[in-house]
């Protein structure tokens, strides 16, 4: 952008963070792209997966050059080569087989989000600090170097005190897409409503008034859903999720002294737009657009941490991610979305 002063992040490469042995469970779409990410991005190695169904492990191992296929999780919980535990299976199932990597000793980055609701990631969370383990949520988009640079311009005071948030984001998803299938808490609310929730969250305080409206399916999940919220400072937050069609997926963050502007999709690399209040650009940041290779800049975040003796996230600690889950509870809860025909876990 010419003429513009060019911001910097201050994320380090993810080639230096110390090599850890990485475990996987599930061998889904997302499990591709995060083991994809590590192996051509990091030092990571990944020593182990397993999934539902052994041949599935199998065929993911020979195809990413992992050396252990196990034949079921308990397996790959007992394996000693296995540092850390990534969990990229159905919702459903998330904070069962964060406990048993828990319970097993093992250090866990559970996919986002990192369980159903509230109630079950604080008890997630207890498990976690008294075993004394690494635990955070993958919630990927908080660990891109845009939004290092998005924290620091906030916490240096370059747009003020932030008063608002404005995120979005619509994708077509198929109807042989799970997020058609109930019993896995499917809907858009999970897969992708928990990227501008979690940012209405990351910068508001805790709600006093939510507002929010959704549609169903014929399949019986949530369609898409559009929530205004406010909290005890007078700060407001305006999200929208929808299946149904997809939509610039933009976010923008206003303050009392200028605005942040996330040009689309906001979750993912990209740019950053630094406002003033009148609406000019005054400094500018820009990334590779790597799509979901960025998964890489996580996977480096947590084997830092696990290296340095660390049990929880700065990027993304627990208290933040059970914060989000209050705030999406309350929405569900407003738009009438329960997850009730997804009571019996799924592997």
């Amino acid at each position: 952008m010419s003429g513009v002063p060019m911001l910097t992040s201050t994320v380090p490469d993810s080639r230096d963070a110390p090599s850890l042995g990485w475990g996987v469970i599930g061998t889904g779409w997302i499990a591709e792209r995060f083991v994809d990410a590590l192996l051509a991005y990091t030092g990571q190695r990944v020593v182990a997966v397993a999934a539902r169904r052994h041949e599935r492990a199998r065929a993911f191992a020979a195809e990413r050059g992992v050396p252990t296929a196990h034949p079921d999780v308990s397996a790959l919980l007992a394996d000693p080569s296995v540092d850390v535990v990534y969990i990229a299976t159905p919702h459903p199932s998330h904070a069962e087989l964060a406990i048993a990597a828990i319970e097993a000793g093992k250090h866990v980055l559970i996919e986002k989000p990192l369980a159903l609701d509230a109630a079950e990631a604080r008890e997630v969370a207890a498990r976690a600090r008294e075993a004394g383990v690494y635990c955070a949520e993958a919630l990927w988009t908080f660990f891109l170097p845009r939004f290092d640079v998005v924290r620091r311009l906030i916490d240096g005071g370059e747009i003020g005190d932030v008063r608002t948030v404005l995120a979005e984001y619509g994708e077509y998803l198929p109807d042989h897409h799970r997020a058609m299938d109930p019993a896995l808490a499917g809907g858009s609310l999970l897969d992708l409503g928990t990227y501008p929730i979690a940012l209405a969250a990351r910068w508001t305080g805790r709600p006093v008034a939510v507002h929010a409206v959704g549609e169903s399916n014929r399949f019986g999940v949530n369609a898409q859903t559009g929530a205004l919220v406010q909290d005890e400072g007078g700060r407001m937050a305006v999200v929208h999720t929808s299946l149904i069609a997809g939509s610039g997926t933009a976010a923008t963050i206003l303050g009392t002294q200028g605005s942040i502007e996330l040009p689309g999709p906001f979750y993912q690399p990209g740019s950053v737009l630094l406002r003033t209040r009148e609406g000019r650009v005054r400094a500018a940041f820009d990334e590779a657009r790597i799509g979901h290779a960025g998964l890489h800049f996580e996977v480096a975040a947590v084997a830092r941490d696990i290296a340095s003796g660390r049990t929880e996230s700065a990027v993304r600690p627990l208290d933040d991610t059970i914060t989000f889950l209050e705030l999406m509870d309350a929405i569900r809860a407003e738009a009438s979305v329960d997850f009730d025909a997804a009571k019996e876990p799924v592997r």
